[in-house]
């Protein structure tokens, strides 16, 4: 009978700069899928107070007027990586879907670097302050190699070699950067409305409160949202931390868990090809679809 720490043995006797993939897999699909849902919901969430982003995705409409739909395609098509790896036909056409979608816009490297850096860091923090347990090196390792992949299969410039390098960066970039946009707030308010939607009416106040109860003072500013008050944030705080109590003490998993289980996927009851998830230019219409924001020269294709 396998035991709770089992996995982590076996992802210990692993090397994380050549085995990074299986590895991340382990961990996100086994030890802690939950917790990394939550964690890269919170990662894209902070990427709003970058007014450049923030700017660009309200204008581009899919979080304001799409939000569940560009919330599962994202989710699903960074998890077909993971899932299948970045060497079969899934993997890259999921990476070839990323990136002509991006190329459509004339995003800078070192906003592309930034989020890219999230999916680094605010996992890690999550699991540090939530997990049933904190990553181990090995973990921290592979994490920071697979996104070093992931974003050099991107065409992004400069990425970090390290965990540590990956924090800097985030924590540097932020401290520059942040800052209140109202297109960044729009985007911001459907997402905790979207979030929202996934639980009974009544209970749309009391999520709203919690999600707001996990944002640091600098997401809090940026947006313009009442500071929480030091009951509600240790309320969310507590629980989560109770739940990680309680996930310790069960059985280690023994099927994966990704993305597309997810009950918050709700598109496409009746499955979806890899290819067709995203969004795609308007027929007829040449170039962006949003004034300001051409595509760069050069954008990778996969």
């Amino acid at each position: 009978m396998a035991k709770r720490y089992d996995r982590l043995k076996e992802i210990q006797r692993l090397d994380p700069e050549r085995d990074f993939l299986e590895i991340y897999r382990i961990t996100a699909s086994y030890e802690f899928p939950w917790d990394m849902t939550r964690a890269l919901e919170l990662a894209l969430y902070r990427t709003y107070a970058v007014p450049s982003i923030g700017r660009l995705l309200d204008e581009t409409a899919e979080l304001t007027e799409r939000s569940q739909k560009r919330y599962d395609d994202t989710a699903l098509l960074l998890d077909t990586v993971v899932e299948h790896g970045f060497a079969t036909e899934e993997g890259r056409t999921a990476v070839r879907r990323i990136n002509q979608m991006h190329r459509s816009y004339d995003i800078s490297n070192d906003d592309m670097r930034y989020v890219l850096c999230t999916f680094v860091v605010i996992p890690k923090r999550w699991l540090d302050d939530f997990g049933w347990r904190r990553l181990c090196d090995h973990e921290t390792r592979a994490l920071a190699a697979y996104y070093r992949t992931l974003g050099t299969r991107m065409g992004i410039k400069d990425i970090p070699r390290t965990f540590e390098g990956f924090e800097r960066t985030l924590d540097a970039y932020e401290h520059e950067h942040f800052g209140w946009d109202a297109g960044g707030r729009r985007v911001s308010d459907a997402t905790l409305a979207l979030m929202c939607s996934w639980y009974p009416a009544p209970l749309a106040p009391l999520v709203r409160g919690a999600s707001l109860a996990l944002l640091d003072d600098s997401l809090i500013k940026a947006f313009r949202y009442r500071r929480p008050g030091p009951v509600a944030r240790g309320l969310t705080r507590g629980a989560l931390r109770l739940r990680s109590r309680a996930v310790r003490l069960l059985p280690p998993r023994r099927k994966p868990h990704y993305a597309r289980q997810n009950p918050e996927i709700k598109s496409y009851p009746k499955g979806y090809e890899i290819a067709a998830l995203g969004t795609f230019p308007t027929p007829g219409v040449r170039g962006c679809p949003v004034p300001g924001h051409r595509r760069p020269s050069g954008a990778p294709v996969e």
